[in-house]
C-alpha cells in the first residue's frame, strides 16, 4: 500500500518557509518521537543544508514512545553535523522552556536585542508544532487540533527583544518513497484519513506489534498472541470488544477494530510505543532497495523476453 498526501496549500508554505529561512538562525525540527525518521520531512534537511542552517530535533511525544528506542534516536541524530537532538513533551512546560536555551547553544552570536535569536519551527502536521509554540508564548497563537493539517499559514511572534519565532504549517513532502514511512505516518495520524484505509494500516500495525509488543496486545486486549498475523489480531480485537456485522451472521466488523487499535496506539492506551529504531530502519531500508532491484531485474527480463512481430518466431 502506497500512501501519498499532499494538500495544496503545503507548496506554497515550503515555498514561504524557504522564503523566512534566509531570516532564521536555527531550524527547531518538531518529531514525533514514536518514528523520528519517518516523521522529519527530507524538504527541511534540503532546506537547511542549503542555507547552512543548524538544526534542533525536538523528539516529541517522547513520554509516550519507547525509551529505549528514543535513547538510540537522540544518539543517532547526534551524530550528525550541525543537529543537536533532545526528547521533550510539548505538554510539558518544564521540557518546553529548554528549547531556546538550547537552540541559543547552536546561534551564540545571536544573543542581544541588536541580533535576536530567529527561531524557525518546522515539522510534519500534527507532531505538535502548534502545542510547543502556544507553550513558548505562553498563550494560544497557534490552533491545536487532533486532525493533520490545522495550521495553514506561516506566523511571526516576537517572544522578546531577544527572541522570534516563526511558525510554520505542516508540511510534508510530495512523494514518500518507502511504504513503511506512509504507513507509520498514518497510523501515527499525520496524514489526512482520505489518504489511506484503516483496516490496511491497522493490520500492518497489527503485524508490527505482534513483532515488537506483543505483551501489550495480551495486557490490553486479553488474548494470546502466540501464531496470530494481524488480520487475525484484529478479528480477536473485534470478538473481545463486540464488533460484529449487523445481518452478517456474526462477522467481524474488522473496520470498527482497526479504529479501536489505532485509537489505543495514538493515545497511548497501549503503552509507549516505538515504530521503528535507526537498527530497523536500516534492515527496511535494504529490503526496500533490494525489491526494488528485484522489479528491475523483472522488468528488463521481461523487455527482453519480448521481440518484434516475425523475430524470434520458429519456421515450423
Amino acid at each position: 500500500m502506497s500512501i501519498q498526501w499532499f494538500p495544496g496549500h503545503m507548496t506554497s508554505a515550503r515555498k514561504k518557509a524557504a522564503e523566512t529561512l534566509a531570516h532564521a538562525d536555527v531550524v527547531v525540527e518538531v518529531l514525533d518521537a514514536r518514528l523520528p525518521q519517518a516523521s522529519s520531512n527530507p524538504m527541511i534537511h534540503e532546506l537547511r543544508i542549503a542555507r547552512q542552517r543548524p538544526c534542533l530535533k525536538l523528539l516529541n511525544k517522547a513520554d509516550i514512545a519507547d525509551p529505549q528506542a528514543t535513547k538510540a534516536w537522540l544518539e543517532h541524530f547526534s551524530r550528525q553535523p550541525g543537529v543537536q537532538a533532545v526528547a521533550i513533551s510539548c505538554k510539558k512546560a518544564s521540557d518546553v522552556a529548554k528549547v531556546p536555551g538550547l537552540a541559543q547553544k547552536l546561534a551564540p552570536h545571536r544573543n542581544d536585542a541588536v541580533k535576536p535569536l530567529r527561531l524557525l519551527i518546522m515539522g510534519i502536521p500534527n507532531v505538535g508544532k502548534s502545542t510547543l509554540m502556544n507553550a513558548l508564548v505562553k498563550k494560544k497563537v497557534a490552533a491545536v487540533g487532533d486532525q493533520p493539517a490545522v495550521t495553514k499559514s506561516l506566523q511571526r511572534i516576537d517572544i522578546s527583544s531577544r527572541l522570534t519565532i516563526y511558525d510554520t504549517p505542516g508540511m510534508l513532502w510530495p512523494k514518500i518513497e518507502h511504504p513503511e514511512d506512509g504507513l507509520m505516518l498514518a497510523a501515527s495520524h499525520a496524514v489526512g484519513v482520505n489518504a489511506y484505509i484503516d483496516t490496511e494500516v491497522a493490520t500492518w500495525l497489527a503485524d508490527y506489534l505482534l513483532a515488537h509488543y506483543p505483551a501489550l496486545l495480551q495486557a490490553r486486549y486479553g488474548f494470546a498472541t502466540d501464531g496470530l498475523d494481524g488480520v487475525a489480531a484484529l478479528e480477536a480485537i473485534a470478538r473481545k470488544r463486540g464488533c460484529l456485522l449487523k445481518g452478517q451472521g456474526g462477522a467481524f466488523d474488522l473496520e470498527k477494530a482497526s479504529l479501536i487499535l489505532l485509537n489505543d496506539y495514538r493515545t497511548a492506551t497501549l503503552g509507549r510505543i516505538s515504530l521503528e529504531t535507526p537498527e530497523l530502519r536500516a534492515v527496511r531500508a535494504q529490503n526496500w532497495a533490494a525489491e526494488q532491484l528485484a522489479k528491475a531485474a523483472a522488468g528488463n527480463t521481461a523487455e527482453s523476453s519480448e521481440s518484434p512481430d516475425g523475430i524470434g518466431e520458429s519456421d515450423d
